[in-house]
């Protein structure tokens, strides 16, 4: 006769299940059961403080209770019959609602496992089954548990992102909606707007608008996601706090930076001053152009529609154009440029023989250009230009005789025609 260990015993054997039917039906007691989500519920909030919120902790214990009963009737089944309880799924659309991440829902999870595993350790050794199927219990119910957060996890990850999808839908249809409003200058309640945008608009605001080159390649979420961060990127080295952005088309967005300090807003309002703040900012292949700080939901309006026309004269120029246009830079060009025959024929009055699209006509225009900026001083000029101060006098005096009158009669239109060219490039040129 041989001897040696007692078989293992199955975790689906029926001493295991009888034992296991037993501490069910002492568990789905009312009170018990909620001793046993109270201490889940808690495990979870001590590792999680934003659960501490009245109306989440309820949703939570609704989500744990309803989680615990299917979970206890399916121990002492033969296959786990997985239908997800739908205090669950409000559970995790909570989460989503109020804007959380959904690693708090996975960690919420992660946390509730582990206070399952030890809850489940203890209540085997207070009931104390019999030596023989202590670690069949044990596994039986570890193997259940495990599964069934494994597969909750699975499927409310897809549930918190179907919500999450549509609240940020709804909500940046709301957010569009209003800012729709504001631009065409409707009445509306400023703090309530204020409000529902996130953003105040009773402080100063420097809009910009933002837009990719061409095709860039990329799926149209990618280049949205792109132009938001650079947008955030450029209202912080503006020295804003608050950015408000709200998609054009697949690869453009409008955005307005909220300006705290008067002050400030008037540094940004000078010519060149938005320039050289950002330079280095923005690289290909984005592109973007600013309008002029102004107050209140008006200024929203104006400095939105100054941006705008900033990147019509962007696009209009030539494709080497920096990548940065403020509106101050390219006012003059913009309204000249209102009226493309009457701008050419501006052009080709006023600089006559500078007109021409060879390269010693190109140059003269480059110095008067320099010197109308420079209030005509030819020290100044020739500092901008980087040539001898008596070369700008030669050059100056060689356009005198090529318009036929002094730069000085006619000073204004001169530099006008100046700014289309400069702005536009050839192709303004009669």
């Amino acid at each position: 006769m041989t001897t040696g260990h007692p078989a293992a015993i199955s975790t689906d054997s029926a001493v295991v299940r009888d034992w296991l039917a037993e501490y069910v039906y002492e568990t789905m007691r009312t009170q018990a059961l909620e001793q046993v989500v109270d201490r889940l519920d808690n495990a979870v909030i001590a590792h999680i403080p934003e659960f501490t919120d009245r109306d989440i902790r309820r949703d939570l214990a609704a989500s744990t209770r309803a989680h615990a009963r299917v979970v206890l009737a399916n121990l002492t089944s033969d296959t786990i019959e997985f239908a997800l309880p739908e205090e669950a799924h409000a559970f995790a659309r909570t989460l989503a609602r109020r804007g959380y991440d959904l690693r708090l829902l996975l960690r919420t999870y992660h946390i509730g496992q582990e206070a399952v595993l030890d809850y489940m350790t203890e209540a085997v050794d207070e009931r104390r089954p019999p030596p023989e199927i202590e670690r069949a219990v044990m596994l039986r119910l570890f193997e259940r548990s495990t599964k069934w957060v494994s597969m909750s996890v699975e499927t409310l990850t897809d549930t918190y992102m179907e919500e999450r999808e549509r609240v940020m839908r709804a909500a940046l249809n709301r957010r569009t909606e209003i800012v729709r409003t504001l631009l065409a200058g409707a009445e509306l309640d400023v703090d309530q707007a204020s409000v529902r945008l996130g953003y105040r608009l009773t402080k100063q605001h420097l809009a910009f608008v933002l837009w990719t080159d061409g095709i860039t390649g990329e799926p149209d979420g990618e280049s949205s996601g792109l132009l938001d961060r650079v947008a955030t990127r450029l209202g912080t080295a503006l020295g804003s706090s608050q950015v408000l952005t709200v998609t054009s088309g697949a690869s453009g967005i409008w955005a307005w930076a909220g300006l705290d300090d008067d002050a400030h807003a008037a540094e940004l309002a000078v010519r060149g001053a938005i320039e050289r703040i950002v330079l280095g900012q923005v690289e290909p292949p984005v592109r973007v152009a600013f309008g002029v700080p102004a107050p209140q939901a008006a200024g929203f309006r104006q400095s939105h529609h100054e941006a705008v026309a900033a990147r019509q004269v962007a696009e209009r120029g030539p494709a080497d154009r920096a990548r940065v246009t403020a509106y101050r830079e390219v006012e003059i060009a913009y309204l000249a440029g209102a009226d493309d025959a009457a701008m050419r024929g501006l052009i080709g009055r006023e600089l006559r023989a500078l007109a021409g699209r060879d390269v010693t006509a190109t140059r003269l225009r480059e110095t008067l250009h320099a010197y109308l900026k420079s209030h005509r001083s030819p020290e100044a000029t020739a500092k901008l230009l980087g040539v001898h101060k008596n070369t700008v006098r030669y050059r100056i005096q060689r356009i005198e005789e090529l318009l036929g009158h002094p730069i000085g009669a006619r000073s204004l239109p001169l530099e006008i025609a100046l700014a289309c060219v400069a702005t536009y490039g050839a192709d303004a040129l009669p």
